[in-house]
């Protein structure tokens, strides 16, 4: 197969790739999730603990860290599509994450290593050395960069393994179900080590935890199907934008023969056009062949002059699904919030589970990681099947897609409902700041199932679309844009807090006296505005490479005994 090497560079057999990879692809998955969720989960705590920090300052490191978790993917898919190759990318991600695992293992085992103990908030507490910060911070950040290094760049190479687009949905689906679920797993049972029994060994869980993944995804090596890295993709798409700049004036032609063909690297011809496309037409003219650009050999190749007709195609492709992309952030913006919120709600809420257990307020995300496991299993074994059998095709990713947007701004309308509720009753029980309510706190339980259903649905419909429809030569790249809308998102809504916190009196320290009924109301206006602009954009944009496959019995079949 054309772009695949084997381990000693001949063309690889017929066996490598398919489904004999997915174990691999799947224990990998969930042993570095394991892993990562482990720490970055509980951080705050330890450094409150630990590091005798302010929770301010350990807020605003956990937000670093979280924000560089959900950005530097977009990084290892650049690196792994232009230089280096998915399998490499992972195998040092890993490692990275496996060494800042150790460090920050040693840091909670030696005592040299962290300030002397001391109560919470005490003014007497001594503040780490600078050599114990530095071991602390190198440890977060290999952490950290080790993680976001693997979770998509995971997924593409996963994904490679596969011809047939459906069986890329069912990957990408247990994928995602294996992230909730060991994500779930870990905050259940690492956290509840680390907290108490012992830090040293809920991080050493998380250690061991990523060398078995590490292990796993190395001894399955032979089995894989690896695609060569073509060098950097977005110098020939910013080569694009400057040769048509360039030629701007010259007058466009309708002959295929007027156009390069030919691949940069003088190697295999790989367009799949043999004439430009109409829209976005001044892109053209970059590769349109002009004075100086052929002799009696055929076209010259010189950088930054000429570019290619399938460079073109792909910054098109780019251009056109850019509007989808950006629907993506106002939609994870309002989750990001709520899942703040939900944390404040919780601690004003009865949390009693019995007479003596008391849920953690930071444990209510499990509502979510369990819904949406659950969903994701029940989509493909149940849901998926059923609409093949009705309609004869598989439901397209938009379709997916557009369903979370509608359970999202659901769940965000039962908030509000709940969220007054509970101001009514403190109100009724005069009770102001942030005193409890006698409301139990399984009343957030419903909001937090809606959203987790639609994660389920535009979660992995979101990774399908991007990777099908991005060029080629953007693959990766296209499973990490998910992950730079997240973290986008994220700093967005800490934006939107503020602001509403600065501009209203919604949001005062003491929830019981303030409406964050109100904020919930606004982020559903966020949500149906953001879903009118993502109907627009998804009626007006023209599938590229899904396939619309007529669904027959035999291949019904085949889809789902390989899972």
């Amino acid at each position: 197969m054309e772009g695949t090497v084997s381990i000693d560079g001949a063309s690889p057999p017929f066996n490598h790739g398919g489904w004999i990879t997915f174990p691999f692809f799947i224990a990998t998955m969930a042993g570095l999730t394991l892993a990562a969720a482990g720490w970055s989960n509980n951080v705050v705590v330890y450094l409150i603990r630990e590091f005798n920090m302010k929770n301010i300052n350990a807020a605003q490191i956990a937000n670093i860290l979280n924000g560089c978790i959900n950005l530097f993917p977009i990084v290892a898919a650049v690196v792994a599509d232009s230089y280096l190759g998915s399998f490499s990318v992972i195998v040092i991600s890993s490692s990275l994450s496996l060494l800042g695992l150790i460090l920050l293992t040693l840091s909670a085992i030696l005592d040299m290593l962290k300030p002397p103990p001391c109560e919470t908030g005490s003014s007497f507490c001594q503040n780490p050395s600078k050599l114990q910060l530095a071991i602390l911070y190198t440890s977060l950040a290999l952490a950290s960069l080790g993680a976001a290094g693997t979770r998509f760049t995971l997924a593409t190479m996963g994904a490679d393994q596969f011809n047939n687009q459906n069986h890329q949905g069912v990957f990408f689906n247990w994928h995602f179900f294996t992230f909730y679920a060991a994500t779930l797993v870990s905050v259940v049972g690492i956290i509840y080590v680390e907290d108490n029994v012992s830090w040293g060994l809920g991080f050493g869980l998380c250690v061991t935890a990523n060398l078995l993944g590490l292990v796993i995804f190395v001894s399955g090596k032979r089995y894989f199907r690896l695609l060569k890295p073509r060098g950097s993709p977005f110098t020939g798409l910013a080569c694009v934008m400057v040769v048509a700049f360039r030629k701007r004036k010259a007058a466009l032609s309708f002959k295929k023969e007027d156009y390069c063909h030919e691949p940069r690297d003088g190697g295999r011809k790989t367009t799949l056009r043999t004439t430009p496309s109409n829209n976005f037409k001044f892109l053209n003219r970059a590769a349109l062949l002009t004075d100086g650009h052929t002799d009696s050999d055929g076209p010259i190749m010189k950088p930054w002059n000429l570019c290619t007709l399938q460079q073109v195609e792909d910054l098109k492709t780019l251009i056109r699904i850019s509007p989808l992309w950006s629907t993506g952030i106002l939609l994870n913006t309002p989750i990001a919030i709520q899942m703040s919120l939900i944390v404040l709600q919780a601690l004003a809420m009865d949390r009693h589970l019995g007479s003596h257990f008391q849920i953690p307020a930071g444990s209510m995300i499990v509502f979510v990681m369990i819904t949406t496991s659950v969903a994701l299993a029940l989509i493909d074994r149940f849901l998926i099947p059923t609409w093949q059998r009705l309609t004869g095709r598989t439901p397209l990713p938009l379709q997916r897609i557009g369903l979370g947007h509608t359970l999202t701004i659901s769940s965000m309308v039962i908030s509000a409902l709940v969220e007054s509720r509970r101001l009514s009753m403190a109100r009724t029980h005069k009770l102001n700041g942030n005193s409890v309510v006698p409301m139990s706190t399984f009343w957030l339980v419903p909001q937090l199932v809606a959203v987790g259903v639609a994660e389920a649905f535009h979660f992995p419909g979101q990774v399908s679309l991007y990777y099908q429809e991005f060029p080629k030569s953007l693959k990766s790249s296209a499973a990490a844009m998910v992950a730079v809308f997240i973290g986008i998102a994220f700093y967005l809504g800490t934006a939107v807090v503020d602001l509403l916190r600065k501009t209203t009196g919604w949001l005062p320290d003491g929830i019981n006296d303030g409406r964050m009924d109100n904020v919930y109301w606004v982020l559903t206006a966020i949500g149906i505005a953001n879903f009118g602009y993502y109907l627009v954009c998804a009626s007006l944009y023209r599938y590229q490479n899904v396939e619309k496959v007529e669904l027959t019995d035999s291949n019904y079949g085949e889809l789902n005994l390989v899972v």
